[in-house]
């Protein structure tokens, strides 16, 4: 059990130093009063003030789970139900053979067939996963009619968490930017697109565009990282057995 001990007599305090402490004690609690009686002031001068900002943010917090629910979702579920027959329209077009019919596929992909098209799902489901997806085909039809300016304007607004899309929509930009003779802008996109999700498929796809882009325009150092990138991380992959023509390219005057 444990016992108190009694100190000794040379250990106690003095008759002054009682009072000091007593005294500090005092003031101690005295400040703590007073902070908590300003604060009791302040809130009563700013009751108005502070129950409304308390008010707002319960409102943005309720406002903001209305209309995830109520308005946010059931937007979306009808805007998955009209995206239907357009992105049936866009994969149909990206399966045909170049000519009129794959062109017209593309139009009513873009602009409907008696309903909406992938563009009416963007101006009018705004938020939504579904207009979100629709900024990418929208973008990849733009691209594959060679309207390339469009093609980047839509391709920019789509964003995506997914590995192999998120990285497809960047290097669809490059595309685009290659034909539209700005092949400095494609490859900072093909860079990108190596690296935002770096993977077995994507990765080594669009280093090898990056590195025969990088030799076209003279920056054969740069070609030579991309490529050798290849050969080393990825040589297992298709574009790895490329890899050693190019670098020849490179090493060549």
């Amino acid at each position: 059990m444990a016992t108190y001990k009694k100190r000794g007599k040379g250990s106690g305090k003095s008759r002054e130093e009682k009072i000091e402490q007593r005294s500090a004690i005092a003031r101690l609690f005295g400040r703590l009063d007073f902070i908590a009686s300003s604060f009791e002031d302040w809130v009563s001068r700013n009751r108005v003030a502070l129950f409304s900002i308390i008010g707002v943010i319960v409102i943005g917090v309720l406002g903001y789970l209305a209309y995830d629910n109520f308005i946010l979702q059931p937007r979306q579920e009808e805007a998955v139900k009209e995206m239907s027959d357009p992105l049936d329209y866009f994969d149909r077009a990206l399966q045909a053979d170049a000519g009129a019919d794959r062109d017209e596929l593309f139009d009513k992909a873009l602009h409907g067939a008696g309903g909406f098209g992938l563009l009416d799902i963007v101006e009018n489901y705004k938020g939504t996963d579904a207009a979100n997806l629709a900024n990418y085909a929208v973008g990849v039809s733009y691209l594959q009619r060679m309207e390339y300016d469009k093609a980047v304007q839509y391709l920019e607004k789509f964003k995506s968490k997914d590995e192999f899309l998120a990285a497809v929509a960047k290097g669809a930009i490059g595309d685009a930017f290659v034909g539209n003779n700005q092949p400095e802008e494609a490859l900072s996109y093909y860079e990108e697109a190596a690296n935002i999700r770096t993977n077995d498929f994507t990765t080594p796809k669009y280093l090898l565009k990056a590195g025969i882009l990088a030799i076209q325009i003279g920056q054969k150092d740069k070609a030579k990282i991309f490529l050798e990138r290849i050969e080393n991380e990825y040589p297992e992959s298709t574009e790895a057995q490329k890899v050693s023509a190019y670098l020849g390219m490179v090493q060549s005057n």
